[in-house]
């Protein structure tokens, strides 16, 4: 029950033309049929949602649609480099703790939300239930994804007893310093300082652990290798079709003609993907299952090799010293609340 954003709506001006819609209707018979909701106040919810159609100009241009030379070089910045050693040092403690609780190193996770939101610093401007009723009821191609995640989102709401128009996020719906979807919050967020508060915008400590859950939950090995090059010698193009599947071990990826250039493990799982590193060369790359993994967080070959690669940057960076000067980047700001209870 929204007890409280019914009495929050019920000051606002009321819009019918979202609510109005018979796709619209259906879905709120879905959850006052499934998920156990009052209709009045699902009315009041729908009746303050504000679309945004810029959002859907942008779900056509994403950035990974980008060569990987011109995709690299939007994340291997001195900031992004120089910022996570920064953010490394500055919760050691915390990414040392989660790393014997997880398996995952501090590189990995601190990497992650580097790429994301640049350490906090750009989690999104969207209100998170405007942005998913969006693209939810305005973008057929993921309709039925979006939808799933509009529900997960109420619930999410529902669950922290929070003011669904308080969450603030990506114009995906994305949320918090991990950029996570609703479900994935709902699964993987972690209340690592014990606050009864799944934080993962205001409380570096909770994103932390969560990034870390969510690639444990997902498959993450303890000491696990990442990407290593490869030649191809056979018809490659099947094989590169499989990248997001674990099908193939090493060894019979080396029976199809990819041969590593440095020694590995033949016995390990593996994907064959491509990237283009200069205009117009490819190379090809073998990425063992912790790459594998870092793809269940963003569906891209493109996003887990900057991940990998900014982590080492900022690993070497940290061992330097580099990071030892002053920080002129604020810390994160915490989400906006209403009337929090924590449970």
């Amino acid at each position: 029950m929204f007890s409280a954003l019914a009495a929050f709506a019920s000051t606002t001006h009321a819009d019918d033309e979202l609510l109005q819609r018979p796709e619209v209707q259906s879905y709120i018979d879905q959850l006052v049929g499934t998920q156990d909701f009052n209709r009045t106040d699902l009315t009041a919810v729908f009746q303050k949602i504000t679309p945004k159609p810029n959002i859907i100009a942008v779900l056509d241009k994403p950035s990974t649609s980008r060569p990987w030379y011109e995709f690299r070089n939007g994340f291997m910045s001195p900031q992004r480099i120089i910022g996570g050693a920064r953010f490394m040092r500055r919760y050691h403690d915390t990414l040392a703790e989660v790393e014997d609780r997880y398996g995952v190193p501090p590189e990995i996770v601190t990497s992650i939300i580097g790429v994301e939101t640049l350490y906090g610093r750009n989690t999104g401007s969207f209100r998170v239930i405007d942005a998913l009723s969006t693209i939810a009821f305005n973008y057929p191609r993921r309709a039925d994804y979006f939808k799933d995640q509009l529900t997960q989102f109420l619930l999410l709401a529902r669950e922290e007893n929070q003011d669904p128009f308080t969450f603030m996020g990506s114009y995906a719906g994305a949320m918090g310093m991990p950029q996570f979807m609703p479900s994935s919050f709902r699964q993987y967020a972690v209340d690592w300082n014990g606050d009864h508060h799944r934080d993962i915008w205001g409380t570096p400590e909770d994103a932390i652990a969560s990034v870390a859950n969510f690639l444990a939950a997902s498959g993450w090995q303890r000491g696990g290798k990442g990407y290593v090059g490869v030649n191809v010698t056979g018809d490659e193009q099947e094989l590169l079709a499989d990248k997001f599947n674990l099908h193939y071990t090493m060894a019979e990826l080396m029976q199809r003609g990819v041969q590593p250039i440095t020694e590995v493990d033949t016995q390990q799982q593996a994907v064959l993907f491509a990237l283009e590193t200069t205009a117009g060369v490819t190379n090809y790359y073998a990425g063992f299952n912790n790459f594998y993994v870092v793809t269940r967080y963003n569906r891209s070959t493109l996003y887990a090799t900057v991940v990998y690669q900014l982590a080492d940057a900022i690993k070497t960076a940290y061992d330097a010293n580099d990071d030892l000067q002053p920080d002129p980047t604020p810390k994160p700001k915490a989400k906006p609340t209403s009337k929090k209870k924590h449970k």
